[in-house]
């Protein structure tokens, strides 16, 4: 995850999921690997073939995480998958989801790749019947302002919800609880589109 500093702009830099690095060719081999847990009922890879600022989250959905007004952007990584964020500027609070599809490690690129480098790692044994992780900052540090939370759609791939607080809710609020509540509606939007 890159460094966030919580503060919004303009044009708003969420924090990155950690799933951008690829595995060496004999991790990828086996899914999943580095300690990370089996998704036990996969959903097909086709509920992360649309667009996130559409399928992901309503601006119903987003307006109680983040309050009003909304900013809205497509903001996709290459090297992950389709991305959407919200923000809103007066609060500094931004809300992203991100669809991690690129790599084909799902939680296993988060474990080995992020686990290492995150001051915050909790596992979450259940979104939505998913398998999931909290996590942020880097070892030693706890921010107060940001987290992400990925859950393992199938052991190929993931979606990402970062969460970034606004100065008012900093240090008053757990950023993981805010991004847990909102990865299980994401999930739950994903589960009815795959028809579970």
């Amino acid at each position: 995850m890159s460094a966030c500093t919580g503060k919004t702009t303009d044009s708003p830099n969420p924090p990155t999921p950690g799933t951008s690095a690829r595995p060496s060719s004999s991790a990828a081999a086996g899914l999943p690997f580095a300690g990370a847990p089996k998704v036990a009922n996969p959903l097909s890879a086709t509920v992360l073939s649309g667009d996130p600022c559409v399928d992901a989250l309503t601006p119903e959905q987003v307006r109680p995480i983040l309050g009003a007004p909304l900013k809205q952007s497509r903001d996709d990584l290459a090297a992950v998958g389709p991305a959407c964020t919200w923000a809103n500027l007066d609060r500094g609070s931004q809300l992203n989801v991100g669809y991690a599809t690129v790599a084909k490690t799902g939680l296993s690129g988060v474990y080995q790749n992020t686990k290492p480098q995150s001051g915050v790692w909790r596992p979450i044994a259940d979104v939505q019947g998913f398998p999931a992780v909290a996590h942020a900052g880097s070892p030693g540090q706890t921010p107060k302002d940001l987290c992400v939370v990925t859950v393992g759609l199938a052991d190929e791939f993931a979606v990402d919800v970062a969460v970034v607080l606004g100065s008012a809710k900093q240090g008053v609020v757990d950023p993981c609880g805010i991004a847990a509540d909102a990865a299980g509606t994401v999930t739950a939007t994903l589960k009815a589109k795959a028809g579970a």
